[in-house]
């Protein structure tokens, strides 16, 4: 039928037969990535274990004053053993975050698991939720001075020596890592999250970078404005440990009050 159309016309059908395909093409892929992003969110009323994830170096010393204050509060407490000296590739200490977090749920018979990460171990809970399953078993996050969009500092190491550890590139800013992480949604499906950082911080530079768009994110300044922690200070700042109650609660997170200022 087409060899009796004129060539022009003949063309003009072929060009329009084939965008129809494309557009038919595009339509089924957007469907079918649709039915991938969608996450049920994990039950906020029943509160699970707490995992404890260090930082970079993996000295879950400094994770003590959080994990007393959660005990205080009678909630269970697991601390992450380091992987690869705390340094090695994030994603590898996401997924051992994962293999914790399976087997404690299970232990327990808990329905989910809560997460704290201090400085680095708050991008290891993202990439555990965005990549490795944890947005079904995760029920809070909480990141304490956290470099989410990387830090100066790692950036400067690169610069000056031109190379370092896995973590360390990794946590530069501009990094492979870091795009893909932060990429649409910095708060996907599944948790409820919420950021807590210093802007005195000295490490994690510039200190704004441990602010997560979509979660409920603020300064201990903003509750004490005369807070001078900085960034090793924040595992035991008076804020953060106020900050577990409601983050890791079971109603809609809060800053804390005022009353908790030193």
């Amino acid at each position: 039928m087409l060899s009796s159309l004129a060539p022009a016309r003949r063309r003009l059908l072929l060009v329009l037969a084939a965008a129809g395909a494309l557009l038919l093409v595009v339509v089924v892929g957007l469907a079918v990535l649709g039915t991938g992003d969608d996450v049920e969110p994990v039950a906020q009323d029943e509160p699970g274990p707490v995992l404890l994830v260090a930082g970079y170096g993996g000295s879950v010393a400094s994770l003590e004053p959080l994990r007393t204050e959660l005990e205080s509060l009678g909630r269970t407490a697991v601390v992450m053993p380091p992987v690869g000296n705390g340094t090695g590739d994030l994603d590898e200490q996401a997924a051992a975050l994962g293999e914790l977090a399976e087997e404690t749920a299970e232990r327990l018979d808990a329905p989910s698991v809560d997460v704290v990460g201090y400085s680095a171990g708050g991008v290891v809970a993202r990439l555990w939720v965005r990549d490795h399953g944890g947005d079904e078993l995760a029920r809070r996050v909480l990141s304490v001075g956290s470099p989410h969009h990387g830090t100066d500092i790692a950036g400067q190491v690169l610069a000056a020596i031109g190379d370092c550890p896995p973590a360390c590139r990794q946590l530069a800013p501009g990094s492979e890592l870091l795009r893909r992480l932060n990429a649409g949604d910095e708060t996907p499906a599944g948790p409820t999250f919420v950021a807590v950082y210093s802007t005195k911080d000295q490490v994690v530079t510039p200190p704004e970078s441990a602010v997560l768009d979509g979660a409920l994110s603020f300064s201990v300044q903003l509750v004490c404005p005369r807070d001078r922690a900085e960034h090793g200070d924040l595992p035991s700042d008076p804020v953060v440990l106020a900050t577990l109650g409601s983050a890791l609660g079971v109603d809609r997170p809060s800053t804390p009050t005022e009353d908790v200022c030193a």
